[in-house]
């Protein structure tokens, strides 16, 4: 007969998977009412808690991890999307009495999350960047396995019961192409990011329902990639302008900010303006995107608020918040449109 998980406890019961763990490990105040119908549970369902994992929970470090991805000449804190989600996060663990611990994931290293918890370094993590590879998914599997307390922040794995707090980047995407429908556009290119994210896939959903509803046909011809830089913009501003020219391209939605930006910069160099040549719309609503020239059309996304939400749900004694949290979005109108 197979073990019984702590998810199924938290189901029976009404709570969140870390609800529980805090129940069975007798720490921090819990509602009596909660812990009575966690215990039940337990109980009905005849739950074995794992001894290891008890000792190591009662064991507190003060800390709550953030896992970073590392990325090689770029000032991580200085991008909007990571200051802003690690500013909501230092914010809610503030408020919970935890400290900050960042650790950068680099490319080629080993993602053994669970090896800072078993090394008392983190009483749970939040992990920002992660991307749908083998590797990353064996890594958030150990962590779900055993019971630790992790949050992914704007990124999801459909099925697998991960907490998750990310945004809703399909209507995002959908609100923006309607918006340059409606201002006249109708050969619309789409940049986006890599499809490791599930983002990227939302996005690109959101695109393909706006040109279907308006009647119009997908083409994969005016679909390009880049990774979410500024550089991959304007590394795509040649293929842009070829496509502006050539394939009747009048106008750009673009996944981030900082793509929309480099490409500008790209296709201005080609003697094109974004809003007199063609309309552009970028994703985030970043400071960059207020004061570059012309002013960014965007959507803007509660990068805060994920950042805090995900702490607070992770962090706060009464959260009994459970898989996924999906925060609005909204569409900025500015001069590129």
């Amino acid at each position: 007969m197979p073990a019984i998980s702590r998810k199924e406890v938290a189901k029976l019961a009404g709570v969140s998977e870390a609800t529980v763990s805090r129940v069975l490990n007798n720490v921090g105040p819990i509602k009596e009412d909660t812990r009575v119908r966690v215990l039940e549970a337990a109980k009905e369902l005849g739950y074995v808690p794992n001894a290891l994992a008890q000792r190591l929970a009662r064991r507190k470090s003060g800390n709550v991890g953030v896992i970073l991805p590392f990325v090689p000449k770029v000032h991580l804190f200085s991008t909007y999307y990571f200051a802003e989600i690690l500013s909501g996060i230092g914010e809610a663990a503030k408020v919970c009495n935890y400290d900050l611990l960042l650790i950068f994931r680099e490319p080629d290293s080993p993602r053994d999350y669970a090896k800072l918890f078993r090394t008392q370094k983190v009483d749970a993590c939040i992990v920002l960047g992660a991307q749908n590879d083998s590797e990353e998914r064996a890594a958030l599997t150990e962590l779900h396995k055993e019971g630790y307390p992790f949050c992914l922040v704007n990124q999801r794995f459909e099925d697998e019961g991960y907490l998750t707090v990310d945004a809703d980047h399909e209507s995002g995407s959908y609100a923006a192409v309607q918006h340059l429908l409606a201002c006249g556009y109708k050969r619309i290119g789409f940049l986006n990011g890599p499809d490791a994210f599930s983002s990227s896939g939302d996005r690109l959903a959101g695109y393909k329902h706006a040109l279907e509803e308006a009647g119009l046909l997908l083409a994969d011809e005016i679909i390009f990639t880049g990774n979410y830089s500024r550089k991959s913009g304007y590394e795509a501003a040649k293929r842009i302008a070829e496509g502006i020219r050539s394939k009747g391209i009048d106008a750009v939605f673009a996944a981030n900010d900082r793509m929309a930006i480099g490409l500008m910069d790209g296709l201005r160099e080609y003697g094109m303006e974004a809003g007199k040549d063609y309309g552009l719309i970028g994703y985030d609503d970043s400071d960059s995107s207020r004061i570059v020239s012309p002013k960014l059309t965007t959507v803007s996304v509660p990068f805060y608020e994920m950042g805090r939400k995900a702490a607070m749900k992770l962090l706060a004694t009464e959260s009994e918040e459970t898989g996924n949290t999906i925060l609005p979005v909204e569409l900025i109108k500015r001069e590129t449109t």
